[in-house]
């Protein structure tokens, strides 16, 4: 099973801000790319949240801006799920160039019913297929990840 996903991201110039360096706008677009990735590779792509008729949908995102990003970085985002409680998952990020961390952050999701847009529990088979990474996890740091805790 796939506790952390990583997702490969090149930095191109539509990502760039007047200030010469990546928007925030992107970060939060390649979090949720991550996420998306990750289910998928887990084998719950859209198409399967749609029959289901629930899926996940964010409620809460903190990130933690460590280094800039440029035209041209290659960079790796890690994402894994932390915790997948009764309605809602944490998922964590850690963002690097080269190895060193140029972002962290975090996404509370809400596993909403999609015909009401309210909360409903997790199913089982939809949690069973979310392997959990809690903090302090000793895999987080054999691939290098060095957690820094967003207030």
């Amino acid at each position: 099973m796939l506790r952390i996903y990583r997702l490969p991201i090149t930095v191109t110039e539509d990502c760039i801000d007047v200030l010469g360096h990546t928007n925030n706008k992107e970060y939060l677009r390649w979090m949720e790319e991550a996420a998306i990735s990750h289910s998928d590779a887990l084998g719950w792509n859209m198409e399967r949240y749609l029959k289901l008729g629930a899926a996940f949908a964010a409620t809460v995102h903190k990130i933690h801006y460590l280094r800039p990003t440029h035209v041209g970085d290659e960079l790796i985002m890690n994402t894994w799920v932390e915790t997948l409680e009764k309605t809602i998952s944490r998922r964590a990020f850690y963002l690097t160039r080269g190895g060193k961390v140029c972002m962290n952050g975090t996404t509370e999701w809400t596993f909403i019913n999609l015909k009401t847009g309210r909360a409903e529990e997790i199913p089982p088979e939809v949690a069973e297929a979310f392997p959990i990474v809690p903090k302090g996890d000793p895999l987080l740091r054999e691939n290098g990840i060095r957690w820094l805790e967003i207030p």
